[in-house]
């Protein structure tokens, strides 16, 4: 058995954008950041690692209509890579979360906007993006 399977809670750090493939398939994609904080050599920092999701078909009109910056969200999905040849020709490899559920942890009124509960993801075994998504660019 073999497992792929990531949980993020986060800021998101742009409004989603939504496209369709050649097929008709709604995808949103927008970023989420996490933050860590640490003590090095007596000194507090403070990480921030960006993550790239993805969602699809009904969860992603859901997340175009109701994601916006700066919401606390919680994304269930499996990590994939995406390569694609850039415009000066090289060949290029992308790591995202393709997205199974997301829940929105904001309640309403808050900063960053939203509703709390749940975009409606559908479950966790969406099967595959539809055809043609691998060799989207994003």
């Amino acid at each position: 058995m073999t497992m792929n399977k990531v949980l993020i809670i986060g800021n998101v750090g742009g409004d989603p954008e939504m496209r369709y493939t050649p097929n008709g398939n709604p995808v949103t994609s927008f970023s989420v950041a996490t933050n860590r904080r640490y003590t090095a050599g007596g000194e507090e920092r403070e990480e921030t690692q960006w993550f790239r999701v993805s969602a699809w078909n009904r969860l992603a009109e859901t997340c175009n209509q109701y994601v916006t910056k700066g919401m606390k969200v919680f994304v269930d999905g499996r990590l994939s890579t995406r390569e694609w040849v850039g415009q000066d020709g090289q060949t290029r490899t992308s790591l995202e979360v393709t997205a199974f559920d997301i829940q929105f942890l904001n309640r309403p009124g808050e900063a960053g906007g939203g509703q709390g509960g749940d975009a409606g993801g559908g479950g966790y075994a969406p099967g595959p993006p539809p055809d043609g998504a691998e060799d989207l660019p994003w």
